[in-house]
């Protein structure tokens, strides 16, 4: 069958129609945006997914990944506050929030970002000191984070991290300050040691006056002691002679007898004892010494009641001699 001129009319108008379709049919994959122009005019942005576009009056202006990107930050050299020489590396993380403002509002995105992030690093780095920049990165992080994506904020773009991989100070620097860290590390050991010495000397000398101060309170206690027993002595004593006094005041021999003897005995017994004696001669009444003897034990039968019967009277004392007899005494017992 013969192809006419009607048929190819409709042939060709069943070809446009495909052609067409396949125009207006644009699929946006997941992660992108699409942007639609108008005649040169931003309309739209495309979400992923099938959409449909007017051919031959609409276009696609830019396609825009939303999906959160890493920029490698190239080495810098810093100088910092005191004048030191640093290389620092960083690394920024960002993502596209809109796609129209990222495409529309800056030329050459990642550019732009790579460049506005070297400056801020020299910026931040170079505000502060060497040891306040080696101790705190976080710091700098957080400063270089804020400062970018406020600036980038136009552009529809938010910058989710920054962060500063590496900073090398220069090889003399770092002998330096290794010196450094050894004389402080010198230094923390001396002072760990003076202070354990101080300690030690406190603890000796807390413990030496706790043991003054309980030997004085055991002095205190033994002087105590000692007052309080001649205190009893001096009472004792003073009884002792009140009695007697008594005895004698009422006129019995027996008393006197036993004050006279117990002075006699003590007299002897400190004749005997001394140091510079060997050999003492004194002449010495042996019956006036027995007589006293009796009247101590008649005095202790009338104070403790064991001997109720009369005394016997003693025989009367021999004549007295011309001549004292001399007794030979010696303390030694020879």
């Amino acid at each position: 069958m013969p192809i006419t001129g009607p048929d190819i009319v409709v042939i060709a108008l069943v070809v446009l129609v495909i052609l067409v379709l396949f125009a207006g049919i644009k699929t946006v994959p997941q992660g992108y945006r699409y942007t639609i122009e108008r005649f040169g005019r931003y309309t739209r942005t495309l979400e992923p997914g099938l959409n449909l576009i007017i051919p031959f009056f609409e276009r696609i202006g830019a396609k825009m990944n939303v999906m959160e990107q890493v920029l490698d930050v190239p080495t810098q050299e810093v100088i910092t506050k005191d004048n030191a020489s640093v290389s620092a590396d960083a690394v920024a993380f960002y993502q596209v929030l809109n796609a129209a403002e990222a495409a529309y509002q800056v030329a050459n995105l990642e550019n732009a970002i790579l460049n506005l992030t070297m400056t801020n690093i020299r910026s931040v780095m170079g505000s502060m000191d060497l040891d306040e920049l080696l101790s705190n990165r976080e710091v700098i992080n957080d400063r270089l984070l804020r400062v970018v994506d406020e600036a980038v904020r136009p552009w529809g773009i938010k910058v989710t991290r920054v962060e500063i991989k590496d900073i090398q100070p220069p090889a003399d620097l770092v002998a330096a300050m290794g010196r450094q860290m050894k004389a402080e590390r010198e230094k923390r050991a001396q002072v760990l040691e003076a202070e354990g010495f101080r300690n030690a000397q406190i603890l000796r000398a807390e413990g030496a006056k706790q043991s003054a101060i309980l030997e004085a309170e055991g002095e205190r206690e033994a002087a105590y002691r000692e007052a309080e027993a001649r205190e009893r002595l001096a009472e004792a004593e003073a009884t002792a002679t009140r009695l007697v006094s008594e005895a004698i005041a009422a006129g019995d021999v027996n008393a006197i007898n036993y004050f006279v003897a117990q002075k006699y005995t003590e007299a002897m017994t400190a004749i005997g004892t001394a140091n510079n004696s060997k050999i003492v001669l004194m002449p010495m009444e042996a019956t006036a010494l027995i007589g006293s003897l009796g009247g101590i034990g008649a005095i202790a039968r009338e104070v403790f009641g064991e001997d109720k019967r009369p005394a016997t009277p003693r025989a009367a004392p021999p004549a007295p001699r011309s001549t004292p007899p001399i007794s030979s005494f010696n303390p030694n017992g020879e």
